[in-house]
């Protein structure tokens, strides 16, 4: 069973390792428009790809007991090197090396015992950029701040997405979308105009995981419908829509099927990936 996750942060990593319960076969086609944090200072430093969400993502995919997956996700304290993770430093370095974003993910991904594959939704790094009622808004940190976001696309336009990526999408028996931040995050990789055509043609069952709540300023006062309204919007159409039992979301209309389960762990905070796999796994039955 060939399966795919596609957004990015801490929410297509939840995704990732839910799914990998279910089959080895997991590929996750990871945003990289951040430009926030150390990727923002890495970007701007070296006009490199935001490598932060795909450190996420193979780190959730990634051997445990491996040395580097251990230590991927430290921060140094101190000096020039203050907030930086060494799992963006490594990733950096190679694409500074490499030139190629692609290579150096799959590189990462051999020497940390990955199981599955992790891709770039675009082969470059994309700039986001956002249609809103107060007017146009550029890159990610700022399209994040916005609360009346109509529409999201990126710069350059035409940026290209791994064949790979695309592949993976159209061979694919289903699909996550989500959860995650919706438009700086799960539509900031769904935008990329491959994928946004991959997804329209492939046969998979596509599946979109509703978020815990609305996230403030970027989603302030939406309902299950707006979210659902702005994925159908840029061209992503899920067949069905996962909603946990205590969110908000559980008990509002939807234009599109929606299937409410026990998804979020006991502080209501994030979604437990075991109870992810569980819901998803019966829709595979």
């Amino acid at each position: 069973m060939k399966v795919v996750a596609v957004g990015g942060g801490h929410g297509t990593a939840v995704s990732l390792r839910a799914l990998r319960r279910l089959t080895d076969e997991v590929t996750g086609v990871v945003s990289v428009a951040d430009d926030g944090g150390s990727t923002g200072r890495l970007r701007a430093l070296l006009n490199v790809a935001a490598v932060g969400d795909l450190r996420k993502c193979l780190g959730a995919l990634a051997d445990p007991d491996n040395p580097l997956t251990k230590s991927f996700e430290h921060r140094f304290s101190v000096g020039e090197l203050d907030g930086h993770a060494v799992g963006n430093l490594l990733l950096v370095g190679l694409l500074d090396a490499t030139g190629n974003l692609e290579e150096s993910v799959r590189a990462v991904a051999q020497v940390m015992g990955v199981t599955g594959t992790i891709v770039p939704a675009s082969c470059e790094g994309v700039v986001l950029l956002a249609t809103t009622e107060e007017g146009p808004t550029r890159g990610q940190t700022e399209v994040a701040r916005s609360s009346s976001i109509r529409r999201i696309s990126v710069e350059p336009a035409n940026a290209a997405a791994p064949i790979v990526a695309v592949e993976a999408i159209e061979r694919a028996d289903l699909i996550l979308i989500g959860p995650g931040s919706l438009f700086t995050s799960v539509l900031a990789a769904c935008v990329i105009p491959g994928i946004t055509q991959a997804l329209a043609g492939t046969g998979a069952r596509k599946i979109y995981v509703a978020n815990l709540r609305c996230q403030i300023p970027e989603t302030s006062g939406c309902t299950l419908h707006d979210h659902v309204d702005a994925l159908v919007r840029h061209g992503v159409v899920p067949d069905l829509v996962l909603v946990d039992r205590d969110s908000g979301f559980a008990d509002q209309p939807c234009a599109l099927p929606v299937l409410v389960a026990d998804l979020a762990r006991p502080s209501g905070l994030v979604h437990d990936e075991g109870k992810l796999a569980e819901a998803v796994g019966r829709q595979l039955r």
